[in-house]
């Protein structure tokens, strides 16, 4: 506890041209707390992230906040409105987008080469209502003629999610893009597969991550091997940060094995 005191008392008189001698004591700090109570001021750290990775992001973060005594804000958005974002508003901490994101990013030169952390991967199911018998989706033809008979489809919007840009390219592959147009639903972000569980909608695709947690769902599966597409989410943090060592320590929790246990449950898988 001295020591944990006499970090408190340097921290907080230190004067502001001993800016840099400030952020590795604190990250010092941390080290020693988290996992503890702690007596010092919270600093906070802006996190956006993409909305697929919520299921498993949002739990760590509290477990983070309450196991470190600092503050995470935390923004959900669709990976096109996170993009945005990034392009237009003042920069978060710490960035988790997909791999073919981030490599964007890297050669825009808004993130570092090399710097972002692998945490969890998600692929793509068919979801049904609660209620309703399970259709055949178990290989590419079956998928095709499912849905053909469904009466209605929802998945998000191509220009905005990536799970519905790859919709988009199944239903191209399949060959039934124009046969399944006037039924499609395409919504701009969130859980779009929450009408099917109210049942205004007969047959949602989605990210699996977003169907687990709906209410009224049935997941029926991921989409057939051949179909699959496999989206790596990583953490990454944002050149100019003033927390870095805040940051490193919530990437490592992000990391730790509470998310390794949690990643199943959620509809996730091991990134490696």
């Amino acid at each position: 506890m001295n020591k944990i005191n006499n970090l408190r008392y340097i921290l907080e008189g230190a004067p502001a041209a001993l800016w840099k001698r400030q952020v590795v004591l604190r990250g010092l700090a941390l080290a020693l707390l988290v996992g503890a109570s702690t007596a010092l001021p919270a600093v906070e750290i802006r996190v956006l992230s993409g909305g697929a990775a919520k299921a498993l992001v949002a739990p760590l973060t509290e477990s983070f906040q309450s196991a470190s005594g600092q503050r995470v804000q935390l923004v959900f958005e669709p990976m096109g409105t996170l993009v945005k974002a990034l392009a237009s508003g003042s920069p978060p901490d710490l960035v988790i987008v997909t791999a073919e994101v981030l490599e964007g990013l890297v050669r825009e030169g808004r993130l570092a080469a090399g710097s972002g952390r692998p945490i969890a991967r998600v692929g793509v199911g068919v979801a049904v209502n609660e209620k309703a018998a399970l259709p055949d989706i178990s290989t590419p033809e079956a998928l095709r003629s499912t849905l053909l008979a469904v009466r209605s489809l929802v998945y998000i919007d191509p220009t905005i999610g990536t799970s519905g840009k790859h919709v988009a390219e199944v239903l191209n592959r399949l060959g039934i893009s124009e046969a399944v147009r006037s039924k499609t639903t395409l919504l701009k972000g969130g859980y779009v597969v929450e009408p099917v569980g109210r049942g205004e909608i007969e047959l949602g695709i989605h990210q699996i991550s977003e169907i687990l947690p709906v209410k009224g769902i049935r997941l029926v599966g991921p989409l057939p091997e051949a179909l699959q597409k496999y989206t790596v989410y990583v953490a990454t943090p944002v050149p100019g940060t003033r927390e870095p060592q805040l940051v490193a320590a919530y990437v490592q929790h992000l990391l730790g094995e509470q998310a390794r246990r949690a990643l199943a449950p959620l509809g996730y898988t091991r990134p490696d």
